[in-house]
């Protein structure tokens, strides 16, 4: 077999068998078919588009070129994960993990890293001290085994091809092709082992897709390929037109996630529905619960009776961090001693706060990262004191800004000034959850 062979082959929109994608796959991983030959690959999926099909059999190869895990000897609970594309605020992941795996599931999470104005999951971890994200497969298999929930990035042997296609996307001007964009996501989901597949697909401004109908493409592409390898999965389309919840940041999104998981309920409603909302559909696909109230009531009964924080507790301490967190979120998730009270101008309501720019205001602070190199301040950030339709009276603080450097300071300022619309007509209401496609 030869990669040119195989690149003429689809350049002419001929449909590839999964032994070509396996030979490509293989080759990525690997380094034996050079950059140039799998850019010309690249594009010529990007020219003539892969069929369901055809990215299911894509998705495979990437994930079988190495390892995979397999919790078939670990435990016999249903194993399901979720997966969002990404928006400002969106630290849902930190509080679904431990509250679902309370209701007869097991959550194995793989988590990536913020990148531009989307926060990622990890650098949340990160700002709890010693908290450890690159374990070995035995520790993970030891951890789900004994608390049925870890959080963890994705490791080295893990769908090593996607991670060179996805090098090589940017590169070759195929970024935008929506096969390859679901192959690279599912890849690492597939090779993670799991059962079942939530997929958070947001729209808005702050989303990687910006327009509800693109966005309910990808739901569809990514719910149909799931299932042709076997996933069970349905994707929630939800708004990020504004940001999610109070906090932007690291650190400040962490203590969200604590106080709510520790029964705070009415501190960020926005946030609050969605995590329910993402927790009952991972029940409902997994296949332990069957109704929705149902099992919306047995999760709230998780945090009501403690249960919810005593598993985040103790994933903690697994995972390096102290437990004390959870006790005293005020002391472990500090915010950065610089601040900026960003206050109302006139009276009224908060229209709209744009969510990407205030998360590229948040990159600014230093929450965020233009480039994987960039340093993160994890004190950095915002705190949305208020939320778009909350009336506002001159004067009132809106939200606070923190940072550890005087100019970082006045520049993400500067910025979040522009994210806010104070007007006298109280805004409709949104919904958070748009669609489930399923």
């Amino acid at each position: 077999m030869r990669m040119i062979d195989i690149i003429i082959k689809k350049r002419n929109g001929k449909p590839l068998t999964q032994a070509e994608f396996d030979f490509v796959a293989n080759g990525a991983a690997k380094e034996t078919i050079p950059d140039y030959q799998l850019s010309s690959f690249l594009m010529a999926c990007f020219l003539n588009p892969l069929c369901d099909k055809e990215t299911a059999m894509l998705t495979k190869a990437m994930a079988r070129s190495g390892g995979r895990l397999d919790f078939s000897s670990v435990t016999q609970l249903p194993k399901v994960d979720k997966h969002s594309t990404g928006g400002v605020g969106d630290g849902i992941s930190l509080a679904l993990a431990p509250l679902v795996a309370c209701a007869g599931v097991a959550v194995p999470m793989m988590s990536g890293r913020g990148l531009g104005h989307t926060g990622g999951t990890l650098d949340k971890l990160e700002s709890m001290k010693n908290f450890e994200v690159r374990m070995p497969v035995n520790l993970i298999y030891r951890q789900i085994k004994k608390l049925n929930v870890c959080l963890f990035g994705q490791t080295k042997d893990l769908a090593p091809a996607d991670k060179k296609l996805y090098s090589l996307r940017d590169a070759s001007g195929s970024v935008e092709s929506q096969p390859l964009i679901v192959a690279s996501i599912l890849s690492k989901k597939y090779a993670e082992g799991v059962d079942s597949l939530l997929m958070d697909v947001k729209y808005g401004s702050g989303a990687f897709m910006q327009k509800l109908e693109d966005s309910r493409k990808l739901a569809r592409a990514l719910v149909s390929t799931a299932k042709l390898l076997g996933l069970k999965c349905r994707a929630l389309i939800t708004y990020m037109d504004q940001p999610l919840g109070c906090a932007i940041g690291n650190a400040n999104e962490m203590r969200q996630t604590v106080l709510i998981l520790k029964g705070d309920k009415k501190l960020a409603p926005d946030f609050y529905e969605l995590l329910m909302e993402e927790a009952v559909n991972m029940l409902l696909i997994s296949g332990v619960q069957k109704d929705a109230k149902k099992a919306r009531t047995l999760l709230e009964e998780k945090i009501d009776n403690g249960e919810a924080a005593a598993r985040l507790r103790k994933m903690l301490k697994w995972q390096g961090a102290s437990p004390l967190a959870v006790d005293d979120p005020i002391r472990y998730f500090k915010d950065a001693k610089l601040k900026y009270t960003f206050k109302a101008d006139k009276n009224g309501y908060i229209q709209h706060i744009d969510a990407k720019t205030a998360g590229m205001a948040g990159v600014l602070l230093g929450a965020g990262r233009n480039t994987m190199e960039d340093k993160i301040d994890y004190g950095a950030g915002i705190w949305l004191n208020k939320k778009g339709g909350e009336a506002v009276r001159k004067g009132d603080v809106v939200a606070t800004l923190y940072a550890s450097d005087k100019k970082r300071l006045e520049a993400g300022a500067e910025l979040f000034k522009k994210a806010v619309k104070i007007g006298a007509k109280k805004p409709a209401p949104y919904k958070i959850v748009k669609e489930v496609i399923k």
